[in-house]
C-alpha cells in the first residue's frame, strides 16, 4: 500500500470517526438526533452555528439515514451505494481537514 492511498485511508477513518462523534455527542446533549432538519428552523444564531457542525456530522448523518432507508423502506442497492460513495468521499475531505488543521497547531508532526 502507498504512503498516499495508507494517508488517504487514515483521512477517511479519521472523518467517519469525527462525524460519529460529533452526532452521538449531539444526540447525548440534546436528547434528539442530528440531522439535516437543524437548517430548516428560520433564520437564528442557532442556525448557522448549526452549519460547521452539520459540514463534519454529515457522513454520520447520510450513512445513518441510508441504512435506516434500506431497512424501512427497502431502497434500491444503487441509492445506497451512491450515497456510501458521498458520505466516504465527504469524509475523506473533512478528516483531511481535521488532519491538517492538527499539522497546523503541531498537534501533528
Amino acid at each position: 500500500m502507498t504512503p498516499e492511498a495508507l494517508n488517504t485511508f487514515f483521512s477517511i477513518c479519521i472523518g467517519f470517526a469525527l462525524a460519529g462523534a460529533l452526532a452521538n455527542g449531539y444526540q447525548a446533549w440534546s436528547q434528539r438526533p442530528a440531522g439535516f432538519g437543524l437548517l430548516q428552523e428560520g433564520v437564528a444564531p442557532k442556525t448557522f452555528a448549526a452549519v460547521p457542525f452539520l459540514v463534519f456530522a454529515a457522513p454520520f448523518i447520510i450513512m445513518r439515514n441510508t441504512l435506516r432507508g434500506m431497512r424501512v423502506e427497502s431502497r434500491r442497492f444503487e441509492f445506497v451505494m451512491m450515497a456510501t460513495v458521498i458520505a466516504g468521499f465527504w469524509s475523506m475531505m473533512s478528516g483531511t481537514f481535521f488532519l491538517m488543521t492538527l499539522r497546523a497547531a503541531g498537534v501533528l508532526t
